[in-house]
């Protein structure tokens, strides 16, 4: 499946990305280890680099990579339940009932800064309860399927395969350009949303969410600042966010390409000074 708009707006080396569900896993895709931790953001910048991945249930490398791909509420399975994580995004642990025992349990399965910030907090958040109040507000789902799939848009052949998303990773000038297009043809203009959350939620569960709504929204991400390191490692350079587009919306957007200001001189200079 090709993409007008990445041709449109100049992407170069970083594929689109399909995000499909499925109960089959394809053959030769990367996945992390079973239980063994990982940022899916990793598996997403694999695939915008051309290469398919998977996640299923045992191997979205974090409870929030689980929740954010459509696996169902995993901080309750947190080390300490939910309220172990509501004090590792905000104050961290260490001074909890029970904390620091609960952080020498798991010490063996964290890498050396996973175990600090469950010791002394992420900080994201201020204090535990805005962090349950987060959790209430996300779009938590359990999908319907064994696997969540990453696959470079290019390869997805629209005869048997309807993907849920696609996903943009783009610079500040292609985001510009794509928030023009989610609005180019709707009333309104709030047709695109930058809510607060995980880098992998904001191409999972609120594109999931998005497309059950009438007319559905783009999702800006990337925001999150731990996935940002997973991500420049992978794809290069600091100025990438993601633009993810429920796959209803993107049939949408591509329709309106051609006669849009995608072709008119103030876009095409813009594309030409990115070199």
């Amino acid at each position: 499946m090709e993409s007008a708009i990445a041709r449109a707006i100049g992407l170069q080396g970083i594929d689109p990305i399909a995000l499909l569900w499925s109960d089959d896993k394809p053959k030769g895709a990367l996945m992390f280890k079973s239980n063994k931790w990982g940022c899916v953001m990793w598996l997403v910048s694999s695939a915008a680099r051309g290469k398919i991945s998977a996640v299923d249930r045992t191997t979205a490398g974090c409870y929030g990579g689980g929740v954010g791909l459509g696996f169902g509420n995993l901080y309750e399975r947190f080390p300490g339940g939910r309220e172990g994580f509501c004090y590792f995004l905000s104050v961290g642990n260490e001074a909890r009932p029970g904390g620091r025992e609960i952080a020498e349990e798991v010490k063996p399965y964290l890498t050396t800064e996973s175990y600090e910030n469950f010791l002394h907090g992420e900080r994201y958040v201020k204090d535990p309860h805005l962090v349950d109040k987060f959790i209430l507000e996300l779009p938590i789902q359990d999908i319907p399927a064994r696997f969540v799939i990453f696959k470079p848009l290019k390869l997805v052949d629209p005869k048997k395969e309807s993907p849920r998303t696609v996903i943009f990773f783009v610079n500040p000038d292609q985001l510009s350009a794509l928030v023009i297009l989610a609005n180019y043809a709707r009333e309104g203009n709030e047709n695109v949303i930058i809510p607060y959350a995980a880098g992998c939620q904001t191409i999972g569960i609120y594109p999931y969410r998005e497309a059950e709504r009438k007319p559905p929204r783009a999702v800006v991400g990337l925001t999150d600042i731990s996935a940002r390191l997973y991500a420049r490692k992978q794809l290069g350079g600091g100025n990438l966010l993601t633009f993810s587009v429920p796959f209803e919306m993107y049939l949408e957007m591509e329709v309106h390409v051609p006669g849009s200001f995608l072709e008119r001189p103030t876009w095409q200079n813009l594309l030409r000074a990115q070199g």
